[in-house]
């Protein structure tokens, strides 16, 4: 379950609430206990680099997200990977985890995993199950449905995204620690009529949204403690095989004007080393 946060855990006063366990909590509000501290700790590692948004921050045991009411999914979620948090544990085994709502979440913007039956899409997730084998709780908690959004299966979520997810998480053979922000995007397509409109599905009883697009943004640290940025933009849609995970880079400003989302905000650009594999 999400559990609340303190301010000092934020960084910076947040405007608004967090949603926790026992209800809506504020932001400025302090939480005295053990496993309170190091759940701070862990989400001030997380968010080393800024908040996306200030809007209904939820913290997970090795998560952060922030709550889309209105599409029953989230706004962003941001990971920290390190080599301990991605290699394989014998303990730890995805076939013990099951898809779950959210209990913190108002009924009225919660998503059911009745939603996804018979609905033609898999549930999708944001943050990736495969980044938290670092214990069982880790992982189970990637399951409910705040982190997940309705994604075509054959071509998409079982085959080309996972191929994302499995090309950034590799990539902590080179980097001490990778920060990666994922979430929808809802983009517009011209019509016939020459106009340009953004038109979406929506599944269940609850009416999730399904994303036309999806993103990832991330940010690798090496050894020396340089750091580079590389931004990714797949449609909702099957995709080739034969189309190499690197042809979906984009331009980092594109994903902040396409999700009204500002990345790693407390990282100036001028200090990264690489932006999409390129020296700048």
């Amino acid at each position: 379950m999400p559990k609340a946060v303190s301010a000092i855990a934020i960084g910076s006063f947040i405007a608004g609430t967090i949603y926790g366990k026992f209800g809506i909590v504020s932001a400025a509000d302090s939480i005295e206990s053990a496993d309170s501290d190091r759940s701070a700790h862990r989400i001030s590692q997380i968010m080393r680099f800024g908040y996306p948004s200030r809007c209904n921050i939820r913290s997970y045991s090795d998560y952060v997200l922030s709550y889309d009411t209105r599409n029953r999914s989230a706004h962003w979620v941001f990971e920290h990977l390190t080599f301990e948090s991605v290699a394989y544990t014998a303990e730890v085994d995805r076939s013990k985890s099951d898809f779950y709502d959210d209990q913190t979440v108002h009924p009225f913007f919660r998503a059911l995993n009745s939603d996804y039956k018979g609905s033609g899409f898999d549930r999708g997730h944001l943050a990736a199950a495969g980044n938290h084998k670092k214990c069982q709780q880790d992982m189970n908690e990637t399951f409910v449905l705040s982190n997940i959004a309705p994604q075509v299966g054959k071509g998409f979520n079982r085959d080309k995204w996972n191929d994302l997810e499995r090309y950034i998480r590799n990539q902590i053979k080179n980097y001490k620690n990778i920060y990666v922000c994922t979430g929808p995007l809802f983009l517009p397509q011209k019509e016939g009529d020459g106009k340009l409109y953004v038109k979406y599905q929506v599944i269940g009883t609850n009416h999730v949204a399904v994303p036309t697009h999806f993103y990832k943004v991330c940010v690798y640290e090496n050894v020396k403690n340089e750091l580079e940025l590389e931004a990714f933009v797949m449609p909702n849609q099957p995709i080739s095989d034969k189309i190499p995970v690197e042809n979906f880079r984009v331009p980092p400003e594109t994903v902040e004007r396409a999700s009204g989302l500002l990345f790693f905000d407390r990282l100036s650009r001028s200090k990264l080393k690489k932006i999409n594999g390129k020296k700048i």
